[in-house]
């Protein structure tokens, strides 16, 4: 009879493992990710966010878990994929972009940690940086911002561009509308002229090239939008076959044969929302947590793409530039 006791009480232990497994699986916090693009697209950004994560003291798949929210390039999923991850009531939703505003119209009391180009202050989404009083607060990295100092390196490097079209979004169109007038306003006071093109899906990328068969700019400017980001592949191998001089936004664009970039470290944001998450996770209030204003800006040219292009690097923009691509 000792035995057999003996054998029940084991197997009352062994039934209990799952209970005890599950039970710190809760105690594990629960971030969101909601993202306007896909998971390959953003692999290095992603990176960034979890280095942030673990900066802080977080690690995926040990201390914390993360619920991985991919909108795929089409924004109307958003608000449905925001609402998922509050029903699943995560301790933090980091999103960007569009997603920000699909997330602060899903809660109003789970924090979320931005990482967006345009003035959050001026979009209503925080009383102000230094203090921004609600369930939102982030990383602030003025790409819109920097359109007329895109442009004027972009004529540093092609001084006989006259005409420059503008790729634009419009699905995005709070951000297309601020690229529009922001480069608008540049090129005015430059003396170009300005052809304003709008894609939002890989076919419309397309067409938006064939025009250029019939009358092609002098240059190409491409907005910021994650979806460019998403088909940055295909518009560089657009640009080459045109033989476009375009300025882009990021470093990932140069890096694969882009000819040239100006602007934030979109990585290094990445990695900042990855530390407030972490911050909000061991207890800080989104509210107390000023909105941080990236400050460091980087001119990245493809010397081999120009090169390809027939145009000479000028020496004032090979001492300025933050790396050089040969």
């Amino acid at each position: 009879m000792k035995t057999r006791r003996k054998f029940i009480t084991l197997l009352g232990g062994a039934a209990a493992w799952p209970l005890v497994a599950r039970a710190q699986q809760a105690l594990v916090p629960v971030v969101g990710f909601l993202d306007p693009t896909s998971s390959d697209a953003e692999a290095e950004r992603l990176r960034a966010f979890r280095q942030g994560l673990k900066d802080s003291g977080y690690v995926d798949g040990e201390n914390v878990a993360i619920e991985y929210r991919w909108a795929e390039n089409q924004a109307e999923r958003l608000p449905a994929l925001a609402a998922e991850l509050v029903r699943r009531q995560v301790a933090v939703i980091a999103t960007r972009s569009a997603g920000v505003f699909a997330a602060k119209a899903a809660t109003s009391t789970i924090p979320i940690v931005f990482m967006l180009s345009e003035d959050p202050v001026r979009l209503d989404l925080v009383k102000s940086l230094a203090r921004p009083g609600g369930n939102l607060t982030g990383v602030n990295f003025f790409s819109t911002e920097l359109a007329a100092k895109r442009l004027e390196l972009l004529r540093e490097l092609v001084p006989g561009a006259a005409r420059v079209a503008v790729l634009v979004n419009p699905a995005n169109a709070m951000r297309a509308e601020a690229t529009v007038k922001d480069v608008q306003a540049a090129a005015g006071a430059m003396g170009l002229q300005i052809q304003v093109i709008r894609a939002s899906t890989s076919s419309e990328i397309n067409a938006a090239f064939a025009t250029f068969a019939r009358e092609p700019p002098d240059a190409l400017f491409v907005g910021t939008d994650p979806f460019f980001s998403s088909r940055r592949v295909q518009l560089i191998l657009l640009t080459t076959r045109y033989g476009l001089p375009t300025t882009y936004s990021g470093r990932h664009y140069p890096e694969i044969g882009g000819l040239m970039s100006y602007g934030s470290n979109a990585a290094d944001a990445s990695r900042q929302v990855g530390v407030y998450v972490g911050r909000i996770l061991k207890g800080a209030k989104p509210a107390d947590l000023p909105v941080v204003q990236s400050s460091k800006f980087e001119l990245v040219i493809n010397a081999e793409t120009a090169r390809l292009l027939g145009l000479t690097v000028p020496p004032s923009l090979l001492g300025i530039a933050d790396e050089v691509i040969e």
